[in-house]
C-alpha cells in the first residue's frame, strides 16, 4: 500500500514515509483498542444495572477485559514493528505452559471465584437473608445473617448466644457442597416448644 502512495509525495519525503506510516498504523490500533475496551466496560456496566449484577463482580471482570484487549493490542503493535510471529507464539506458549502450572496451584482459590460468580447469578441466598450452612442435613452448621458476599467469602454475623455478633467467612466453594437453610427477612422464629417455623 506504501508503494502505490510513494508517487503522489515529493522525493525528499520518501525516506521519511516508512516511518510515518508505521507510527500511522500503531495508533491507529491503540486508538482502536482504546475504544473498544471503553465501549466493552460500558457494556458490562449497563448489563450490571440491567440485571442487578453486583458491581465487586463487574469490577474484576472489567480489568480482565481491559488487560486481554491490551495485550492483543501489544501483539499488533509488535508485529508491526518486525518482532517475528514465532517468536511470539513461543513466548505466548511459554506464558499458557506457567499459566497453567499457576492455575492448578491456586485451584481453590480460583474454585471460591467461580461459585462467587454462581452465588451472584443463581443467587442461592441474598444480603439480609438468615441461612445456615449445615455439614449435613442433621447436624447444626454456621448460622447468621448474610451480611457480604465477596469473590473468596460468604460473611455471616454468627446468631448462635454463644457468639453473637461474631462474624464467620464461609469459603464460596463450601458453599455448593453443603446443605443451605434459607430464612428470608429476618431470623428464623423459634416457638415455645423449640421448633423452628419457616
Amino acid at each position: 500500500m506504501l508503494a502505490s502512495l510513494m508517487p503522489y509525495f515529493p522525493a525528499w519525503s520518501h525516506e521519511w514515509l516508512g516511518s510515518l506510516f508505521l507510527t500511522f498504523q500503531v495508533l491507529v490500533i491503540l486508538l482502536g483498542a482504546w475504544f473498544l475496551q471503553r465501549g466493552l466496560r460500558r457494556i458490562l456496566l449497563r448489563a450490571s444495572e440491567r440485571y442487578d449484577l453486583p458491581m465487586h463482580l463487574i469490577q474484576p471482570t472489567a480489568t480482565i477485559v481491559r488487560w486481554v484487549i491490551m495485550i492483543a493490542a501489544g501483539l499488533l503493535v509488535l508485529g508491526r514493528l518486525g518482532v517475528s510471529g514465532t517468536v511470539l507464539w513461543t513466548a505466548f506458549t511459554g506464558f499458557a505452559a506457567v499459566a497453567a502450572v499457576a492455575f492448578f496451584a491456586a485451584w481453590s482459590v480460583l474454585s471460591n471465584i467461580f461459585c462467587a460468580i454462581l452465588i451472584f447469578t443463581a443467587r442461592p441466598f441474598r444480603l439480609g437473608d438468615y441461612v445456615e450452612i449445615l455439614d449435613t442435613a442433621e447436624k447444626p452448621g454456621a448460622k447468621g445473617e448474610v451480611v457480604d458476599i465477596s469473590l473468596l467469602y460468604v460473611t455471616l454475623r454468627d446468631s448462635t448466644e454463644e457468639n453473637a455478633g461474631a462474624l464467620l467467612q464461609i469459603p464460596n466453594a463450601l458453599v455448593f457442597q453443603r446443605v443451605v437453610r434459607r430464612w428470608k427477612g429476618g431470623p428464623p422464629v423459634v416457638s415455645s416448644d423449640n421448633a423452628r417455623l419457616p
